[in-house]
């Protein structure tokens, strides 16, 4: 990955995204500082793991094998359920009284459509509807993101569909081959934006596709880049005529370096767009394996990396978890690399003490993750536009979640005290 060098930084002028259109949030005068609603309206193994172990079949790994393997009305109880408590205003209220200004909200395309075969249930529109209403009432701005695309873009469980292991990445990942699941996406996108084109004070943006398995190849990435132009224009220009909408059209780095991205739907044939990029130290063994400072070094160094975009960056998904302990983190039934119980991994250390609940964590522990928190708080703000962290709450991995970060004093209760201002020099 390219580093650049911090002189970079007097690169990003207001020219990126003009004064003349009324963006929803003043991007480059204030930092995105944001949760995500992760788990909610698209379900994760190890975000929620109650709702896959209570189905009592183990092949049950995603939502496409929630839908697919048990009662249809059972399985349509249970999100309802989950759908009415997971995240309620109750939770809107709180992040606002955090400090923060942003939330992101992953859905996958099944809340939109669902195809002939597709095992997909349906019923979550309208709690993507409460979202904005409780954003509006509590002064936070909402970022709509498309999850999950027909065929899946990467075959990660949050996609909706998970690809097996061992991985083969086209027996899962069939997205980019299939231009009708390319066109479908497309007019989910169109559909998303129709609905929210007059209300960009609270969805300021709509992120057409989280994700995209980049590391797939060329094939995968011509697919993206093309789907990113085609987004532009359903996202900017919802009306059917020359009028723009003023809702941010937040694209994913498809795991591409900076130097990929280079002068890519740029000023000034593109307003109002931003790159999200997605920050994790734990998705490999020599990430696991890191020593705390030198996981602080790693967090720190994002800065110049962030610094390389041409588009204003922000990090849509991080985390001050330096471990994949979290159960199921990589999978329903897949172990972890920190504790050599993943495939093919080396163990470097337990997992006790380090996942679940606070209760257990020790204060050394809890440091380390105020540490790795404001390292990558204040790398992030210093080379791009703010951040939103992953996730805001998780039933039994507390080192994920913003919430229990708030609770037990990891995370400040307000997102710029911080206790090591120097951490990153």
């Amino acid at each position: 990955m390219m580093l650049l060098p911090s002189i970079v930084a007097v690169v990003f002028t207001a020219s990126l995204l003009p004064s003349v259109r009324a963006w929803g949030f003043p991007y480059g005068s204030q930092k995105v500082r944001g949760v995500n609603l992760g788990g909610w309206l698209v379900l994760e193994p190890w975000i929620t793991p109650s709702i896959f172990d209570n189905t009592g079949n183990a092949g049950i790994v995603d939502e496409w094998t929630f839908g697919l393997y048990q009662d249809r009305t059972t399985a349509l109880n249970t999100l309802t359920n989950h759908w009415n408590t997971w995240i309620t205003e109750s939770d809107f209220a709180a992040i606002a009284a955090a400090g923060l200004n942003h939330v992101r909200l992953p859905i996958g395309y099944w809340a939109f459509e669902v195809s002939p075969g597709e095992p997909y249930i349906q019923g979550q529109l309208p709690y993507l509807q409460n979202a904005v209403t409780w954003a509006q009432n509590h002064g936070l701005k909402l970022i709509v993101d498309l999850h999950g695309a027909p065929g899946s873009q990467n075959g990660f469980d949050n996609s909706g569909q998970k690809m097996p292991y061992p991985y083969v990445l086209d027996s899962v990942i069939t997205w980019q081959s299939n231009g009708t699941n390319v066109a479908r996406t497309d007019n989910i996108i169109k559909t998303i934006a129709g609905m929210f084109k007059d209300s960009s004070s609270v969805v300021v943006a709509i992120a057409p596709l989280n994700e995209p398995a980049g590391f797939d190849g060329g094939s995968m990435m011509s697919v993206v880049t093309q789907y990113w132009d085609d987004s532009y224009g359903n996202i900017r220009y919802p009306y059917g005529t020359s009028q723009q909408s003023n809702t941010i059209v937040l694209l994913h780095d498809a795991f591409q370096p900076p130097s990929y991205w280079g002068g890519f739907m740029s000023p000034p044939n593109y307003q109002g767009v931003m790159m999200d990029t997605h920050v994790y130290q734990m998705f490999s063994q020599g990430g696991v394996s890191q020593s705390q400072s030198q996981h602080i070094q790693t967090a720190c160094s994002e800065t110049s990396t962030l610094q390389g975009f041409t588009l204003w960056p922000v990090v849509g998904e991080w985390t001050p978890a330096m471990t994949d302990c979290a159960k199921y983190l990589n999978g329903r039934g897949v172990g972890a690399r920190y504790d050599g119980s993943y495939p093919g991994s080396t163990y470097v250390g337990s997992c006790s003490g380090l996942t679940g609940s606070a209760s257990t964590f020790s204060s050394t522990f809890k440091t380390s993750l105020r540490q790795m928190w404001e390292a990558q708080v204040i790398a992030f703000e210093r080379g791009g536009q703010g951040w939103l962290m992953w996730t805001w709450k998780a039933e039994n991995a507390d080192e994920w979640s913003y919430q229990a970060g708030l609770a037990n004093g990891w995370i400040p209760q307000n997102p710029t005290s911080y206790q090591y201002p120097t951490i990153c020099g």
